[in-house]
């Protein structure tokens, strides 16, 4: 197949540049991989464990319980019960205990057999609650991926970003480094590759579903991740992919963004992760159709809850925080299981740092935020970290608890620090229009969009591709029940017509497109291919317009 030039000019601005690397990144079955053993304590790590199953030790594998770690879970789970049945897991409730290891967990397994612990997706900076493990008899080894700062757990720690670990790819999400913990296993004891193969689908939808760069090994494990979840050999993922509403053998990153790990969340969010792990390790047929039911509802349950504290919180910014530079909404007893969704979406809409805070009955506010692109959320809000009772998180997303009485500090202390960074850069609160290409009517072509979708799986580090095409729009019509929607038809050189289609800033576009048609605009976004009766056409849909 030849290359279009503006396929390889997309793939040379993303650094992608030397033949070798073109077909690396391009093909249906990359080897960009990395041996295992260059992790930092892996050795020592696959010691431990073999040394604990060998002393027959019941064994703990306890993760968190978003998708990344439910996903984490499953894998490591499934590969040492090929080596031990005295084997169990644990996930926090987000209610009662939140992120990571917590004593009161620790005390419950410990109560249950447990004398040995391998955490998934969490630990790396849980020194006390290592400690106290370790004061009961218990042998822990921390997996993880999270950032480590100043302090880290007094236990062996496999975490490429660990100041000690210099792997080649220390953008693994906790699903990944569970799968080369597991990889390392099956080495060193000789276990049938099968094993570690049969978890690729719960890697892929770890990674995905955690919005880790999917570059590098990453992107590996994606694609082999997609291919896993399409051949439906795992029966319980494919009775999941029926109830949502997917089609079994043509699920994309996106399905598993915005359908697959949403459902597997909303498990977590609203009752207990534990609902969504049981789906993959139960073996009870009665149990996993219920709760495959259950998460199901849950995701709905979600979506009312999540749109009603969106509507509240508009409601408080533009009552309370119009002229903020750095959202801070006090929401009471709003349900915590949504809270960071909806501050994600409030960060989008209005273009600031967003951060969402509940009540936790204790005289102390639990906080969640996200962030913008240019704004160090984790860096902002450290430099307060003396005000919080726990805190964490990184430069896109945080989380904290702080005592009622130090909260108007704190929203001071946030909002200083981003004027300081809006002298630095005034441009900061200004939502970037990222354009990868910009094409002529000549270069909009079914080959194009076809080789185009050669990129997939897309996702952070790796975005789908925004183009620019100018020309001028003609025929607007709104769509939709409400008329939320529309589409026009941009005219290219050539004469030839684009179907462009609108589903967010509609009113924005469609006055644009009304006042500038005749003079002409330009507009960007994502291209397909839509087949509609057997005919295929090309489609962008728009993410903004400009005047020309």
């Amino acid at each position: 197949m030849e290359l279009q030039p503006k396929l390889i000019e997309l793939l040379n601005k993303r650094g992608i540049r030397s033949e070798e690397e073109l077909a690396e990144f391009l093909s249906d079955r990359p080897q960009k991989t990395h041996d295992p053993f260059l992790l930092h304590n892996m050795e020592a790590g696959v010691d431990l464990i073999l040394s604990a199953i060998e002393k027959g030790r019941k064994i703990c594998v306890y993760g968190d319980y978003d998708a990344d770690g439910i996903t984490s879970v499953v894998v490591m789970t499934e590969v040492l019960s090929a080596l031990t049945d005295r084997l169990m897991y644990y996930i926090p409730s987000r209610f009662e205990e939140g992120y990571g290891l917590n004593k009161g967990a620790i005390d419950r397994v410990r109560a249950m057999g447990a004398e040995f612990i391998i955490t998934v997706d969490c630990g790396s900076v849980s020194c006390e609650e290592v400690e106290y493990a370790k004061e009961l008899g218990m042998g822990i080894l921390v997996t993880d991926h999270h950032t480590v700062t100043d302090r880290i757990a007094d236990c062996l720690v496999i975490n490429p970003n660990q100041p000690d670990c210099n792997y080649p790819c220390p953008w693994l999400a906790g699903c990944g480094v569970a799968f080369k913990v597991c990889q390392a296993i099956v080495r060193k004891t000789g276990l049938p590759k099968s094993i570690l193969i049969r978890t690729l689908d719960m890697v892929g939808i770890g990674t995905i579903g955690d919005i880790v760069p999917l570059v590098d090994e990453n992107r590996t494990l994606a694609k082999y991740g997609l291919r896993a979840v399409n051949t439906g050999e795992r029966t319980n993922l494919a009775r999941l992919i029926d109830a949502v509403g997917l089609k079994q053998g043509h699920i994309t990153a996106e399905n598993v963004s915005f359908v697959i790990v949403p459902h597997l969340n909303a498990a977590g969010r609203m009752e207990h992760a534990r609902i969504a792990a049981d789906i993959f390790l139960s073996r009870d047929e009665e149990l996993i159709s219920k709760n495959i039911q259950r998460v199901c509802e849950c995701n709905l349950q979600r979506k009312k809850i999540q749109e009603e504290i969106f509507r509240n919180c508009e409601e408080q910014v533009n009552r309370e925080q119009a002229e903020s530079l750095f959202l801070m909404l006090d929401m009471g007893k709003a349900h915590e299981g949504v809270t960071g969704i909806v501050a994600g979406k409030l960060a989008e809409q209005y273009y600031r740092p967003t951060v969402i805070l509940t009540d936790t009955g204790e005289n102390c506010l639990k906080g969640t935020g996200r962030s913008i692109p240019g704004v160090n959320i984790y860096e902002v809000l450290k430099q307060s970290e003396d005000l919080f009772e726990r805190f964490g998180g990184h430069a896109a997303a945080c989380g904290f608890t702080i005592r009622k009485e130090l909260f108007p500090q704190l929203r001071q202390n946030a909002e200083n620090r981003m004027k300081q960074l809006q002298t630095q850069n005034p441009d900061i609160f200004r939502r970037k229009i990222r354009t990868d290409l910009t094409l002529t009517g000549a270069d909009v072509n079914p080959e194009l969009i076809q080789q185009l979708s050669l990129l997939e799986p897309c996702g952070c580090g790796n975005t789908k591709p925004q183009v620019a095409v100018r020309g001028r729009a003609v025929d607007p019509v709104r769509m939709g029940s409400n008329g939320q929607y529309m589409r026009f038809y941009e005219v290219m050189s050539g004469r030839r017509r684009l179907e462009c289609v609108v589903f967010r800033d509609t009113d924005t576009v469609w006055n644009t497109v009304s006042e500038e048609g005749a003079a002409g605009c330009e507009v960007i976004g994502s291209l397909g291919l839509k087949e509609w009766n057997g005919r295929v056409s090309m489609q962008m849909i728009v993410e903004n317009v400009r005047e020309m």
